[in-house]
């Protein structure tokens, strides 16, 4: 497809609590797609109520978390007949609502972990993981190895005021799985310098080593692969995401989550997993544009 004077409206910034960050992957992206040759409009986002364009631009989402990937930004996309990037207002619900992806991940045969809604009050088997219902990047994640970490894992639930869940926690390796298309890119394992792989081990150069492609014999890979494209389907999801998952010692893949619009900073995992499969920045952003479109015509 050839990218001159396509004309795009890029959505960026957001009222989330991953704003920053989408400020990073908007300014990359934009960049991106004007080596394309696109003409690219920026808006950053601070609030919902925001204007867009009266013109036939494509919007390109860059807006992670909370009125970016929950549904709610594709669903006024969608009444206004706009073409769009990424997966429409149901795929992003069910990912964003880690309840919902759950129930359609047992659903279509998806291993997932144990798990349910958590209240306070309500013990659970340790070690396990405790994580907001609907949020993104790992925010507001507790791992609780320990009797000893329970109490301030309960206590980090009780004042981010969200609605929570608990995990069993699943050992084994971490490795996240980017899906362009109807493919599975090489696997990505991510291993923390230190704690967990939450939203500042992503987003901090130099906390987190990327492996890539993961160390992983060919048929572990084949099998988490098709897991994390499973997941991707089980959710409705389409045009592009990247899934989260453990990896047990017998190589048996387990499904965490499904993010429909990861992140593309300088230190993301997705445009390091196209790199892999041969696709630099500039081209994934023009196989994400591609893909949309065809999705949508």
């Amino acid at each position: 497809m050839k990218f001159k004077d396509k004309k795009i409206t890029l959505l960026k910034g957001g009222i989330s609590a991953e704003r920053e960050v989408s400020l990073r992957t908007g300014a990359a992206v934009a960049n991106g797609l004007r080596v394309l040759g696109c003409t690219v409009a920026e808006i950053d986002v601070i609030g919902r109520d925001f204007a867009l364009p009266a013109d036939d631009s494509v919007i390109f989402i860059c807006l992670h978390g909370t009125f970016g990937e929950d549904g709610e930004l594709q669903e006024r996309l969608e009444h206004e007949k706009r073409i769009f990037t990424g997966a429409d207002s149901l795929g992003c619900r069910n990912a964003f609502d880690k309840l919902k992806s759950k129930e359609l991940f047992l659903r279509h045969g998806v291993p997932t972990p144990k798990g349910g809604i958590w209240n306070p009050g309500e013990a659970f088997s340790i070690p396990c993981v405790l994580k907001p219902v609907a949020e993104g990047s790992s925010v507001g994640l507790s791992l609780v190895r320990t009797e000893a970490e329970w109490p301030a894992a309960v206590e980090q639930a009780r004042q981010s005021g969200r609605q929570m869940m608990a995990e069993e926690m699943i050992a084994g390796r971490e490795v996240t799985v980017g899906i362009l298309g109807d493919e599975a890119l090489p696997l990505i394992e991510i291993r923390p310098k230190t704690g967990c792989f939450d939203y500042e081990h992503k987003y901090t150069a130099g906390m987190t080593e990327h492996i890539c492609p993961a160390p992983m014999d060919a048929e572990v890979t084949r099998r988490v692969q098709m897991a994390a494209l499973a997941a991707h389907r089980a959710l409705g999801c389409t045009v592009y995401s990247r899934v989260d998952v453990m990896v047990r010692p017998d190589g048996s893949p387990v499904v965490l989550e499904v993010n429909t619009i990861p992140g593309m900073t300088e230190v993301s995992l997705l445009p390091e997993a196209a790199k892999a499969a041969g696709l630099d920045f500039t081209q994934l952003c023009g196989r994400i544009l591609e893909l949309s479109l065809e999705a949508r015509s």
